[in-house]
């Protein structure tokens, strides 16, 4: 555990400059007085590291002293390239940067490591989109993305669903997120909203700073909206009993709520369960699919409802 934590504090001095011992503690979750023992067995090892006293001082490295030690466990180094993504590289204009980091990154990894990650690199490939998901062109993704990067204001010209369905857009670009194969730019000015890049029918970058709220934070941002849209999708509940296998087809806010649920009294293995629900018209579909490894217990209208469905097709079959 030393001997990483002081690699640490040597890497974070030569990538971020001047640190305080306090900086450092916090980013170690250690107590400053360690920090303190650290530095100086650093010094002790030969490296040259001086501090400051003072309220403008801290920790840094001699002017020019670099180390060629990375540092990298094995799984950091497999870690690493499980993260290249060459697809959404490519689309941001950056699929060269990356192949070119990744021979650099290689060549730098000791043998052994250099095996592991490359094993890696040929056992695991993602792919993000779902099955039946068309692929959407993003013609305007490098044009967002360096929007994005420089902080300037974009116009764009935006198709979306509902009438007038194109509109005219000054967005200032906060970030992009790539969801499920898909590209969403979330911008101002009026509040953080969320853009599919691929509606972008056309755009004009300008020379207009595009300023950040005070603390946004993206991946936080991201997290909300995910949460906010799964409550509006979900406004509804039916009590259901599931079987196994019907519990296991669930996903999403549907599979968490089944840990509030609990065993049926009548049928032994099932669940009973109150579930977040989209409508009665979405629900009735759902359950229906999975016929006999389901039941609604209520509310009573969406019960009548699957009643009288599974009456009409008995009919129908009769």
């Amino acid at each position: 555990m030393k001997s990483s934590r002081l690699l640490s504090i040597l890497l974070m001095l030569q990538t971020r400059g001047r640190m305080t011992a306090a900086e450092l503690a916090q980013e170690l979750e250690v107590s400053v007085r360690t920090v303190y023992r650290d530095a100086e067995a650093l010094a002790a090892a030969g490296v040259p590291l001086y501090g400051d006293a003072g309220h403008s001082g801290g920790y840094q490295l001699l002017a020019g002293y670099r180390t060629r030690l990375t540092g990298l466990s094995t799984g950091e180094a497999e870690a690493l390239f499980l993260t290249a993504m060459p697809g959404p590289a490519a689309q941001l204009g950056l699929g060269g940067a990356l192949s070119a980091a990744q021979l650099k990154l290689r060549a730098a990894l000791p043998p052994e490591l250099r095996e592991q990650a490359d094993r890696m690199r040929l056992r695991f490939h993602l792919d993000a989109p779902g099955w039946y998901a068309e692929h959407e062109e993003t013609p305007y993704l490098p044009q967002v993305a360096d929007a994005v990067w420089r902080g300037r204001v974009i116009e764009v010209r935006y198709r979306r669903w509902k009438e007038p369905r194109e509109v005219e857009r000054r967005l200032a670009p906060y970030g992009l997120v790539l969801k499920a194969g898909r590209w969403y730019l979330v911008a101002g000015p009026e509040g953080p909203r969320t853009y599919r890049v691929d509606q972008i029918l056309s755009l004009r970058g300008t020379d207009r700073e595009a300023e950040l709220p005070d603390g946004f934070d993206l991946a936080e941002h991201w997290r909300r909206t995910q949460a906010d849209f799964h409550e509006r999708l979900y406004p509804e509940e039916a009590l259901v009993r599931l079987s196994p296998r019907a519990a296991a087809a669930l996903a999403g806010p549907q599979a968490r709520a089944l840990a509030s649920g609990s065993p049926d009294p009548d049928l032994p293995g099932w669940i009973r369960a109150v579930l977040p629900i989209e409508s009665e018209d979405h629900a009735q579909a759902q359950f229906l699919a999975l016929a006999a490894d389901a039941e609604v217990l209520a509310p009573p209208s969406l019960r009548s409802r699957i009643k009288a469905a599974l009456t009409a097709t008995a009919a129908r079959y009769a």
